[in-house]
């Protein structure tokens, strides 16, 4: 299969989105790409430097960007075009700018803000998956809570990666009723300290992705990382790496259209 940019990055970088993006009806799955190779450039904004200020121009310039903005860079002209035909909704792609802007700030502080935050980023993404889709209005908070879920599930296995760029996205409040500190959970990401601030965000994760329900066909794909979150929240407080039983969980949650 001839992949075009937007979906080789997604491959490359988020190959979770990218695997169950396959489920989805081919018209709209290029959309879906490009909404996805989208998020993963608010992502880099903060990836690529400890500068939190210059984390805010990246996403200023791609906040531009999604409010009209002609900008010569290929996926910035993808974004532009699928906002002005409707087939991205710009209140998502802002939604989403605004949770990679608090990922800015120093910290998270209370619990209920971590919770907001997921709901905000992860979840804005995964609602527009679903209107990419087709889902109907009815599943959009399902949605918003779906891509929660996977939020939470990402924030744990990143850690590592996220402590590389001197970075920890739990809560200050979850880590400090376990007697952890933010400078301790990023020199030791992955230490038994954490264990049980990973257990207890794992629980947050798992009451925001709720219990499987059947998925509309079309719109399925923008359901199924509820799968992998599930299993991923399911082993907290340890991150094993992604295994082919993952892959062949978001298969048979696909054909029973469950997710």
């Amino acid at each position: 299969m001839l992949l075009n940019p937007e979906a080789q990055t997604v491959r490359r970088h988020d190959p979770d989105r990218y695997f169950t993006a396959l489920f989805a009806p081919e018209p709209a799955r290029k959309t879906l790409f490009t909404l996805y190779a989208f998020n993963h450039e608010l992502a880099r904004a903060r990836e690529v430097t400890r500068e939190p200020g210059l984390a805010l121009i990246r996403l200023q310039w791609w906040r531009e960007v999604v409010e009209g903005a002609a900008r010569p860079h290929d996926l910035a002209t993808s974004v532009h075009a699928a906002v002005k035909d409707g087939r991205l909704h710009a209140a998502d792609l802002l939604a989403m700018i605004d949770g990679r802007e608090r990922e800015a700030e120093p910290e998270i502080g209370l619990i209920e803000t971590w919770r907001d935050w997921l709901l905000q980023g992860p979840g804005s993404l995964a609602v527009a998956a679903g209107r990419v889709l087709g889902a109907p209005p009815a599943e959009w908070p399902r949605l918003r809570s779906i891509g929660a879920g996977y939020g939470a599930a990402g924030v744990l296995r990143n850690e590592a990666f996220l402590a590389a760029g001197a970075r920890c996205l739990y809560p200050t409040e979850m880590l400090t009723a376990f007697g952890v500190t933010r400078e301790e959970a990023m020199a030791e990401p992955g230490g038994a300290r954490l264990a049980g601030v990973k257990q207890a965000l794992a629980m947050i994760g798992r009451a925001l992705l709720g219990v499987p329900r059947s998925c509309g066909k079309g719109w399925m794909a923008a359901a199924l990382p509820a799968v992998l979150a599930r299993r991923d929240l399911a082993r907290a407080p340890r991150t094993p790496p992604r295994h082919v039983l993952d892959r062949l969980a978001v298969t048979v949650a696909a054909i029973r259209r469950i997710a």
